[in-house]
């Protein structure tokens, strides 16, 4: 059999292949995807999955010359295409690009402008503008007047004011990217406003490095300085404004916010003197969506959601607004449910009424009312999909066990499906409304094969009851050939934080997916690998998810060692090599579990992890403690406050360059760890942001990781 090697699993030779940036055509008939060498924009059938023509290809456009496409947005009538080319990342979802325009009738293609990158450029419904941000201002290229490009702000400034793109936390912790939309009559760009003068800023010192390297840093280091509100500190002043195209004129909107609220949303409508503006207030349990006439700036109240403790982000990102609907996700009842409203805000209907989430929303068919979405409704660890009809009948579309995304095209008739389960590589095919499978896209079966010559052990779902009768779920992987009589090493690796899961029924499951590839690497070096998801995570209901509010870890680290406890019963399991890892909240659990009280753990690796909510952003850290002045004993629970009770041996991998969680984190914790004259080792990587990666540094990650294991197991 051959053999797993970890340069391989870090080069990627595992990944399943998948369909590039899927786009819905307006027909209802075809979808749009990026080729498989990313040179071609192809468009496919819907019923057939066969290649019905090319929208775009680099090597026929006439003009500006394009090596590889990266991306890109259809104009409304499909008659231009944005293509996005060298982009450049700034946090994880933001970036700059260069985009060019493509003239589909004439086979032309141009900048879309001249004077730099550009940021989120989107057309406006009537094609003839294109709105987008560069240097933290609005533009607009008029397609009519030959691209002419026309400045619609400018108090843009760096650390200070952001119009039409997110600041850092409302990218980072409402899943946006764009903060910008046209009225549905084109005459309008609307747009949140945010002013981050007053928040406070955070530095990071950056050097030479390699891959890439930075010589403006040779002799003398440089630093990244950034605004970044730390829980309980100011956010981020925001308005909504309005841009009048006929009479160049801005107006600010009358949305009813509280001084410290948030504005986490505007969405388009059908109506053109509507734009719904989404708001919450800080404590995040209060939602409401207004009506903003972009001409007169009234904002009606339209829909209001209270929950208790918090509302998800989920629920904020999936809501929409068709011609005839306005669908909003909540858990006010404790489970997600989907529900329907007029576009006056009556509430008409409610889609799911069990125990169980339903975890994403596809759209609403106005036509027939029908309500597509999926839901755990079978099982916390399946996902599956369905139609809701309007009398009420529901159907699930996806019989085979398992876990199943899908894409349907704008009129519902079809879908394209993605489905896989803990034993097989995912499936994209493409269905009828009905669910019957019209065409297979991509089956991965080369990847299967490839899987199935290698020397992998076993996996298999597990459930563990803890002390209190609770039911936590996971799973496990086994050495090849296991001997149940001899005693094995375990690998615990979690995540754990609120709303997360780790442990489906699903190809993708493991800390890096693949199909569970490094945790069979470690069953090869004759390890067991174990995964529980323990309270506080998703899928299982608000009363399940909410448990750990006001004092994050404290039971999820009670959980971890009851598990580890549980599985040194085991009889096939060495209860003195046991370990733990995990990244990001699973680094801040490890830290937790490790210092519990309970000498649980042999040895432990904690990357990226947050050590203290004090030092973590307002909108995540408050969502689920409130703030430090309101919630001091539950900032209190923390590793660094633990670091005297750490028990076994520790190593911690942190992104110097870490946007997300500082290194700050690590820096304050292990020196917690010297006073506390505990052991312990660090691996630091230059210039590296929270995914740890770029030319040979995730494969390094891992071998450290890895190394400190054997020299611990």
């Amino acid at each position: 059999m051959a053999q797993l090697t970890l340069q391989d699993i870090t080069d990627g030779k595992y990944r399943e292949e998948r369909m590039a940036a899927v786009t819905p055509l307006p027909d209802g008939e075809s979808y749009a995807a990026i080729s498989s060498d990313r040179r071609q924009i192809v468009k496919y059938s819907f019923r057939t999955g066969k290649q019905t023509g090319v929208l775009f290809d680099c090597s026929t456009a006439r003009g500006a010359e394009i090596r590889r496409i990266e991306g890109y947005i259809l104009s409304p009538k499909g008659d231009r295409i944005l293509i996005q080319t060298k982009t450049e990342s700034i946090y994880r979802r933001s970036f700059t690009a260069q985009y060019y325009i493509y003239e589909c009738q004439n086979d032309r293609l141009f900048p879309l402008s001249e004077n730099g990158a550009q940021q989120m450029p989107m057309f406006s419904p009537d094609g003839l503008n294109i709105a987008f941000v560069r240097d933290n201002n609005i533009f607009l290229c008029k397609l009519l007047y030959d691209r002419a490009e026309t400045q619609v702000t400018t108090d843009g400034e760096r650390n200070s004011i952001i119009n039409g793109i997110p600041d850092w936390v409302y990218e980072e912790e409402f899943g946006q990217s764009s903060s910008m939309v046209f009225t549905s009559d084109s005459r309008y760009v609307m747009w949140i406003r945010y002013d981050e003068s007053q928040v406070p800023e955070y530095s990071f010192p950056l050097f030479r490095g390699d891959s890439p390297s930075m010589e403006q840093y040779l002799t003398y280091p440089g630093s990244y300085t950034y605004k970044y509100p730390m829980a309980g500190e100011q956010n981020s002043k925001v308005t909504v404004c309005s841009y009048d195209i006929r009479s160049r004129r801005i107006r600010t909107m009358q949305v009813p916010l509280d001084n410290d609220g948030y504005i986490p949303r505007i969405i388009a409508t059908p109506n053109a003197d509507q734009v719904a503006v989404v708001t919450l207030n800080r404590h995040q349990d209060q939602m409401r969506i207004y009506m903003a006439n972009p001409g007169s700036t009234v904002c009606q109240l339209a829909i209001e959601d209270k929950v208790d403790k918090y509302i998800r982000e989920s629920s904020i990102t999936s809501i929409q607004i068709t011609d005839n609907h306005i669908l909003v996700p909540s858990e006010r009842d404790g489970w997600q449910r989907i529900y329907v409203y007029s576009m006056a805000g009556q509430l008409l209907r409610q889609i799911g009424n069990g125990d169980y989430e339903i975890s994403e929303l596809y759209g609403i068919d106005d036509k027939t009312g029908t309500v597509y979405y999926a839901s755990h409704e079978v099982s916390p660890l399946e996902q599956h999909v369905y139609a809701t009809h309007k009398n009420g009948k529901t159907e699930r579309l996806t019989p085979e066990a398992g876990t199943h995304n899908a894409i349907f095209s704008k009129n519902f008739r079809y879908f394209l499906r993605s489905h896989s389960d803990l034993n097989t590589p995912t499936m994209h095919s493409l269905h009828d409304a009905k669910g019957k499978q019209l065409a297979v896209m991509i089956d991965n079966k080369e990847l299967a094969a490839t899987m199935a010559q290698l020397d992998l052990g076993s996996r298999e779902l597990i459930d563990m009851t803890m002390p209190d009768g609770t039911i936590l779920h996971g799973w496990m992987v086994k050495p090849r050939n296991f001997d149940a009589s001899k005693k094995y090493p375990v690998i615990m690796y979690q995540y754990g934080g609120p709303g997360s899961q780790q442990v489906s029924n699903k190809w993708g499951n493991g800390m890096l997916g693949c199909g569970m590839v490094l945790e069979h690497y470690y069953a090869q070096q004759g390890y067991i690998t174990v995964c529980v998801d323990n309270r506080g995570t998703g899928a299982r209901g608000a009363d399940f998810e909410k448990c750990t509010y006001m004092r994050l870890g404290e039971l999820e680290a009670r959980d971890q060692v009851d598990v580890a406890l549980q599985l040194g019963k085991l009889p096939y399991v060495d209860a003195d090599r046991i370990a733990m890892w995990g990244w990001s909240y699973g680094g801040w659990n490890t830290l937790m579990a490790m210092s519990e009280g309970r000498p649980a753990f042999r040895c432990g690796v904690a990357i990226a992890p947050p050590t203290c909510w004090r030092y973590y952003d307002t909108v995540y850290t408050e969502r689920f403690m409130r703030t430090p002045q309101e919630n001091p004993d539950g900032y209190n629970i923390c590793p660094i406050a633990r670091a005297a009770q750490l028990s076994g041996e520790l190593m911690i991998c942190h992104g110097m360059a870490d946007d997300n969680v500082h290194f700050r984190n690590t820096a304050e914790y292990i020196e917690a760890l010297v006073q506390a004259d505990k052991d312990f080792v660090v691996v630091p990587y230059t210039n590296r942001n929270h995914s740890i990666f770029g030319g040979n540094t995730r494969y390094h990650l891992m071998r450290q990781v890895e190394k400190f294991f054997k020299n611990n197991l």
